[in-house]
This record gives C-alpha cells, sequence and structure tokens, in this order.
C-alpha cells in the first residue's frame, strides 16, 4: 500500500512539474508577444510575432501576425494614395496653371487691341484650343477622382458589343477627316455579347481613340473587333512614333508620361484609367508599339454565351 501510495505521489509530483514548466513557457510566450505587439504599436510593422506549430500559442500568433500583415497592406495602400494625390496636386500646378495663364495672355491681348486682323482670328483661335485642351484635362481629372471614390460603381449589363462600338466610333469619323486621318473601321456584323458598363466601355474607347490623336503623330488608324474562342477582342492600331520600350512596362502607370511625344500634353491619367475600368469590367488591356512603325492596343472582354 506505501509502494502504490508513493508511485501516485512520485507521478503527481512529475504532472505538477510538467504544468508548471508550460505555464512558465505560456507565460513567457504571452510575455514575449506582448513586446512585439509594443513594437508593432511603435510602428514596426516587420515585427512578427514566432511561434512552432506546436505551441499552445500558435494559432494565436499566427492570427495576430494576419492582422499586423493586412493592417500594414492597407497602410501601404494609403501611403500610395497620398503619394499620388501629392502628384495630383503638383501636376495640377503646372499642367493648370501654365496653359491658363498663356490663354489669358492671348484673350488680354486681343481684349487690349494690341492685335489686329488676322493676328487677332490667331490669337482667338488658339485660345480656343487651349481652353478645349484645358477641358479636357479637367475632364481626366474629375474621372480619375470619381473613379476612386468609393461612391463610384459601374452598372454592368449584357450588351452586343460590336453594335456599341459603331455608335461609339460614328462620332470620331468627322474628326478623323478633319485631321487627315486614314481609317480603317472592321466591326462584326453578327451579335458579340459580353457583359459592360455601358459609358465605362465608351470611356475606354474614347480615350484610346483619344490617345492616338493626341500622341501618336499618326496618319493611319486601324479599330478591329474579332471573335476569339472565349473573348472578344477590340484593337486599336496607329502606324505613329510608337512607344519606346523603356516606356512601355509602364505605359499604364498613373501619371506616367513618354519622354518622346506625349510629354507636352496630357495628364498622365488617361491609359491608367483605362486599364482601371477594363479590369473592373473583368477585362485586361495590352499593348504592343515599335518605335516610328505602329502601336496597337487590345481590350479583352469574356464572351457571354
Amino acid at each position: 500500500m506505501d509502494v502504490i501510495l508513493g508511485i501516485l505521489f512520485c507521478l503527481a509530483l512529475l504532472l505538477s512539474i510538467v504544468c508548471c514548466t508550460k505555464l512558465m513557457r505560456v507565460k513567457r510566450k504571452l510575455s514575449d508577444m506582448a513586446e512585439a505587439l509594443s513594437d508593432i504599436q511603435a510602428g514596426n510593422g516587420n515585427r512578427k510575432i514566432l511561434a512552432a506549430d506546436n505551441e499552445l500559442t500558435a494559432e494565436l500568433s499566427f492570427k495576430m501576425n494576419e492582422i499586423v500583415y493586412a493592417y500594414e497592406e492597407q497602410l501601404s495602400q494609403l501611403r500610395s494614395a497620398d503619394e499620388t494625390n501629392r502628384q495630383l496636386m503638383t501636376s495640377l500646378s503646372h499642367d493648370v496653371r501654365t496653359p491658363l495663364t498663356t490663354l489669358l495672355g492671348y484673350l488680354d491681348a486681343v481684349h487690349r487691341g494690341v492685335v489686329s486682323g488676322k493676328a487677332r482670328e490667331d490669337y482667338l483661335e488658339i485660345s480656343r484650343r487651349k481652353a478645349h485642351d484645358l477641358k479636357e484635362y479637367i475632364d481626366v481629372l474629375f474621372d480619375w477622382f470619381k473613379l476612386n471614390s468609393s461612391e463610384f460603381s459601374l452598372s454592368i449589363e449584357r450588351t452586343e458589343l460590336a453594335e456599341l462600338t459603331r455608335n461609339i466610333l460614328k462620332d470620331w469619323i468627322p474628326i478623323f477627316e478633319e485631321k487627315n486621318l486614314i481609317y480603317e473601321i472592321e466591326l462584326p456584323e453578327k451579335p458579340l455579347l459580353t457583359r459592360v458598363d455601358l459609358d465605362g466601355y465608351a470611356r475606354i474607347i474614347n480615350n484610346l481613340v483619344q490617345n492616338v490623336i493626341n500622341h501618336s503623330q499618326a496618319t493611319q488608324i486601324k479599330i478591329e473587333m474579332v471573335k476569339q474562342e472565349s473573348n472578344i477582342e477590340i484593337c486599336i492600331m496607329d502606324n505613329g512614333i510608337g512607344i519606346e520600350k523603356a516606356d512601355l512596362q509602364h505605359i499604364f502607370q498613373r501619371l506616367y508620361k513618354c519622354d518622346k511625344g506625349r510629354s507636352n500634353k496630357g495628364s498622365g491619367l488617361g491609359l491608367a484609367i483605362v486599364r482601371q475600368m477594363v479590369e473592373q469590367m473583368d477585362g485586361r488591356i495590352t499593348v504592343q508599339s515599335e518605335p516610328n512603325q505602329y502601336t496597337n492596343f487590345t481590350v479583352f472582354f469574356p464572351l457571354d454565351a
């Protein structure tokens, strides 16, 4: 009997030692976690709470790491948005104030009677063109802020894309002719169904065509729609100055302007808006170009059978 009691006592003692050891490890781990959280609270977002898979606090540690990671992602996006807004404000200062000052200079000269006859008409024509450029720039800015506001949403619906594209492009034909731009438009006669926002799709096509007119210095433009196995492809090609390879990979980035031919005009937001709208409609966009030969923007939307 004494032997059994002795064995039970030893087992109880051993169990107490094991429990105390585990409790001390948990307390030490909780202390480490509290220290790590204090470090994270102080701004060290790279600090992680380390734990082995078999530790009692492992699940809690991994969950806290996930929360910290998500929080850091949100912070990174906020910093990126702040940087973009700061660049936009800087860009506004130059791209709006400078041409506006020039515009006022021409109009003041006309108002004071400094010029007359043909020169006066030229001043008024220059003023008119600059006013249109400013409106275009402000429209792009408005689109950008609207697209990135929390209140913006697309109204995506099943749409016959060939007819919609035909209606959009018919308004461009007088402009092509006015600018002596040789154009070729090839749209299918059979219906091609997909799901897009009608206004958003019009903005995509209009921005891409406007991009050709403003920046490419092209003499020819070709717009083609084709049906592939699971996609509809809309190609907008020109024979203009093209895009350098170094610029090509950045062409859809916000505020990016190419060094050649594209830096004198534009906000650097047009193509970023196009890509954002295409992706919000479950599509994608690519670009190929050879300097002084051609540029081809291709938009893909999934077929809706």
